[in-house]
């Protein structure tokens, strides 16, 4: 038989800078669904990469007196090594500046869209947002002229004869995808914002630079050496170029289209409009939904180099550890909303629910069942039920965990209740083995979220029962 496929996507980061704690969110979030379509026995696929093909990129490379490959080169490592500290692995981290598949593949791209008239070139004169890599008409700007993105950031005005695609050609094919769920966005609010949008007419977009201003880096335009492939067109193309298209059709086939791209509400546009339009254009298949997940503060402050308050998760993860990391991100941060990072909640969550609740709940259900002497059968466990299924198709990871921990405070009760500690072992064998399986199947359903924790749940409720080691050691 086989395996349904699920392919899943982080959005790919800028590498400009090292990775923050926002970064750190959206690595967990897109991993969860991976490892839950993973314990469904799906064939599953998680690809994350480097956009590294961006002017801010050249211009952070040049400040720090380093060759822009080698700048790029050093911090695409640092993202692939914190999903590695984060218990995340990418099955593909495909970077911009590959020549061999990703040039490749976005020129394929460019070509069909060509091939099919949606590529013009022509003179243009607009406001140029560095920050975010795009163009914006004036009446997408606040009231100071900047955007909503990079406040504080003056716009750059730029005049260049470059490439344009056909945005407005796809603009009622778009309204109708995404109002009939065939794109589904997910907050439906983050879907009426693209519809409302949508209402006013859709302007052609640019899609190339000129050499003079992409520095002669990117991915060349075909057929005209003066030009670079302008970095949303190039950019979202890595979804495909890190799985075959225009280098392994076999490969491309199996696993798109994308079941889910995973992104900040900050790209929704380019994810919602300007990706289908690209796809459209080029006659290909559609991504199939998006999740859209909000920003992270701290300590109630919008993160800010100025203010000094940018979290590094190295140190996080060196501190609490990673699952306790992972835990804060999924359980505090709501899916679909800003969330805040503050340290005495990251405290608080730790001592309360990880180190008493459910830390306590498995090292004296442990240390009473080893004292008992009790072997537990190792029989598999039931599987998700329906209405956790459902919320994880929705990204409710909060409620997920939130009806794991009543399972936990509610096992913690029993334990209270039923005192087996003033039993004798005869008395208490089938409440300890009642006990430990319950223990077992939180376990189990804790795995997609703190995983190293749910396997020494699990090696720790079967077989000869033995005292677990002290899970969330208390914070010194």
């Amino acid at each position: 038989m086989v395996k349904k496929k699920f392919y899943i996507t982080t959005a790919i980061p800028y590498v400009n800078a090292k990775p923050h704690i926002g970064h750190a969110l959206e690595f967990v979030q897109a991993d969860v669904m991976a490892k839950f379509h993973r314990l469904l026995n799906e064939d599953v696929l998680l690809l994350s990469g480097a956009d590294e093909n961006a002017l801010k990129n050249i211009q952070a490379a040049e400040k720090a007196g380093v060759p822009v490959q080698e700048f790029i080169d050093q911090n695409a490592e640092l993202f692939k090594n914190l999903a590695d500290k984060l218990n995340i692995h990418f099955d593909v981290f495909q970077k911009g500046s590959d020549q061999k598949k990703h040039f490749l593949s976005s020129q394929l791209l460019w070509n069909l869209c060509f091939k099919n008239g949606d590529i013009y070139k022509k003179k243009y004169t607009g406001l140029y947002c560095v920050g975010c890599e795009t163009f914006y008409a004036s009446d997408e700007l606040n009231k100071k002229g900047e955007c909503f993105e990079h406040p504080g950031k003056k716009l750059e005005e730029v005049s260049e004869e470059n490439y344009f695609f056909k945005l407005s050609k796809y603009q009622k094919q778009i309204i109708e995808l995404i109002s009939t769920d065939k794109l589904k966005i997910v907050p439906d609010f983050r879907k009426k914002e693209i519809l409302s949008f949508l209402n006013k007419l859709l302007l052609d977009i640019s899609i190339s630079r000129t050499n003079e201003r992409a520095k002669n880096w990117g991915v060349p335009v075909p057929n005209d050496p003066s030009q670079r492939i302008y970095v949303w067109f190039d950019a979202l193309n890595i979804y495909q170029s890190g799985i075959g298209f225009g280098w392994d059709e076999k490969i491309y086939k199996k696993w798109w289209p994308v079941d889910i791209h995973v992104i900040g509400k900050g790209i929704t546009r380019f994810h919602a409009i300007y990706w289908p339009a690209f796809l459209l254009s080029a006659k290909l298949p559609l991504p199939k939904a998006l999740f859209v997940h909000g920003y992270l503060t701290v300590e109630g402050q919008k993160m800010s180099k100025t203010i000094g308050n940018v979290i590094d998760p190295l140190e996080l993860i060196e501190k609490y550890g990673v699952d306790a990391i992972r835990y804060y991100l999924l359980r505090e941060i709501p899916p679909y909303d800003d969330g805040d990072f503050s340290h005495s909640r990251m405290k608080e969550v730790y001592d309360s629910d990880l180190a008493n609740e459910l830390g306590n709940l498995i090292s004296r259900l442990t240390n009473l069942a080893e004292k008992d002497k009790l072997r537990n059968s190792n029989k598999t466990i039931k599987q998700y039920n329906n209405l956790t299924i459902a919320s994880f198709d929705s990204f409710q990871f909060n409620k997920i965990l939130e009806n794991i921990w009543l399972e936990i405070k509610d096992l913690n009760k029993s334990i209270d209740d039923f005192a087996p500690w003033s039993k004798k072992p005869a008395e208490r064998k089938d409440f300890l083995l009642q006990s430990i399986n319950r223990l077992k199947q939180i376990g189990f359903e804790l795995r997609p979220f703190i995983p190293a924790t749910a396997e020494k749940i699990l090696q720790a409720t079967q077989g000869k029962i033995k005292k677990s080691e002290p899970l969330f050691p208390r914070l010194t």
